[in-house]
C-alpha cells in the first residue's frame, strides 16, 4: 500500500473494569479536530468483556465508528492479548493515525504495536496538529510535539515514511468535546484470532489498594506546593486552604523527591498533567518541567517570595510574599466569607 491509502484517525479507548477512562474522551476530542482537517473519520477501538454497551458513549464524544472486541480473553488487561487484537485491527483497517493515552496500559501496549507494525511512536505528546506549509510542500503533515532534553525544549516529530503515525498523549493534556447526546455512528464487532501459544502471562489475583487515591488530573481546584512549603507542616496549611475552597492538594517534584508528598500528587513533566479551573501555586518557582504540567489551567494564582520567579510569567494573579503568612490569612478570610 502507498502512504496515501492509509485513512482515518484511530483512538484506543482505554477502559478499566468496564469504565471508559477520561483520557479516551480527551483523545477523541483531538482526533475529531485532526480528522476534520484531513477530511477523514474518527474510529475508536474498544476492547474488553461485556463492554459493547459503552460504544454509544464514544460516538457521542466524537467517534464516527467504534470497533468493539468483546470477549472473555480481554476481561483484564494483559499485554499480549490486547496487543494481538489492536495489531489485527490496525493491519486490517490501515489507519493514518493512531492515538493512545500515556497511561500504564498505553505506555505498555503502544511500543509493542509500533514494533510489530515497524512504524514510529512519539511518546508523551503535548501537542498534535496537521499542518500544510512550505516544509510539507503544501501536503497535510501530522506533527507531534513533546518535551525533550529534560523539558528544556520542545521537539516536533514527524513520521514521513511509515504508517500508521502513532503517539501517546498524557491524560489531561487534550480537551474533551461537549457530549452530543444521540449522535449517530457505526458500531462494528471485531472477532479476534488469538495465537494462544504466546499467552505466557496469566493474571492470578488482583489486589486493590484500600485507601481512596485522589486523581489530581480530575480535580477542579488544586492547591499546589513547592520547595517553599518546606515540610509536612507547610502542606498542612495548604490542606486547610484546600478544605475551605473544596480543592485538592498537589505538589511539585521537589517535595515528592524529598518524601514529603506521594508521587500520585505530583504535577509536571514527570508527574501528571492537570487542567483545573483554579491552580494555586504556593512556593513553586516555576521550572519549565512543572509549567508543562499545569500551564493550561483556567486560572492560576501564584504565591512566592521571589518576585522574579518564572511562575509569575504564567500566573493570572501573583502575590509576592511569604506563603506561610499569606496562606493561613487567606484561609481564615475565605472561611469567614463562606460562612456568610
Amino acid at each position: 500500500m502507498e502512504l496515501k491509502d492509509y485513512k482515518n484517525v484511530f483512538v484506543f479507548a482505554e477502559q478499566r473494569e468496564g469504565v471508559i477512562q477520561s483520557v479516551a474522551f480527551e483523545l477523541l476530542g483531538k482526533a475529531r479536530d485532526l480528522a476534520d482537517t484531513l477530511g477523514e473519520k474518527v474510529v475508536a477501538m474498544l476492547l474488553g468483556c461485556g463492554i459493547k454497551d459503552q460504544a454509544q458513549k464514544l460516538i457521542e464524544f466524537g467517534a464516527d465508528e467504534v470497533i468493539v472486541a468483546d470477549c472473555p480473553e480481554l476481561k483484564d488487561y494483559l499485554s499480549e492479548q490486547y496487543t494481538q487484537v489492536v495489531d489485527q485491527i490496525v493491519k486490517e483497517r490501515c489507519p493514518n493515525i493512531v492515538l493512545y493515552g500515556a497511561t500504564t496500559i498505553g505506555r505498555d501496549m503502544a511500543p509493542r504495536i509500533a514494533a510489530r507494525l515497524k512504524t514510529g511512536l512519539t511518546a508523551d505528546c503535548t501537542k498534535l496538529e496537521v499542518v500544510s506549509d512550505e516544509k510539507s510542500n503544501g501536503e497535510p503533515q501530522f506533527r507531534m510535539t513533546r518535551p525533550a532534553f529534560g523539558g528544556n525544549l520542545m521537539a516536533t516529530i514527524i513520521c514521513p515514511n511509515t504508517r500508521p503515525q502513532m503517539s501517546t498523549v498524557r491524560p489531561g493534556v487534550m480537551q474533551k468535546r461537549q457530549r452530543e447526546e444521540g449522535r449517530q455512528g457505526i458500531v462494528t464487532n471485531f472477532v479476534p484470532k488469538f495465537d494462544t501459544s504466546k499467552f505466557h502471562v496469566k493474571l492470578v489475583e488482583t489486589i486493590k489498594e484500600d485507601k481512596a487515591v485522589v486523581d489530581i488530573a480530575d480535580a477542579k481546584i488544586l492547591v499546589s506546593g513547592g520547595r517553599g512549603v518546606q515540610n509536612k507542616e507547610g502542606f498542612d496549611k495548604l490542606q486547610a486552604l484546600a478544605d475551605v475552597i473544596g480543592g485538592v492538594v498537589s505538589s511539585s517534584r521537589a517535595m515528592v523527591d524529598n518524601g514529603v508528598m506521594p508521587h500520585d500528587r505530583q504535577v509536571g513533566q514527570t508527574g501528571k498533567t492537570v487542567r483545573p479551573n483554579l491552580y494555586m501555586a504556593c512556593g513553586i518557582s516555576g521550572a519549565i518541567q512543572h509549567l508543562a504540567g499545569m500551564e493550561e489551567s483556567d486560572f492560576i494564582i501564584a504565591i512566592n517570595k521571589d518576585k522574579f520567579a518564572p511562575i509569575f510569567s504564567v500566573a493570572d494573579l501573583g502575590i509576592v510574599g511569604d506563603l506561610h503568612k499569606i496562606v493561613p490569612m487567606l484561609t481564615e478570610r475565605l472561611k469567614k466569607e463562606m460562612e456568610k
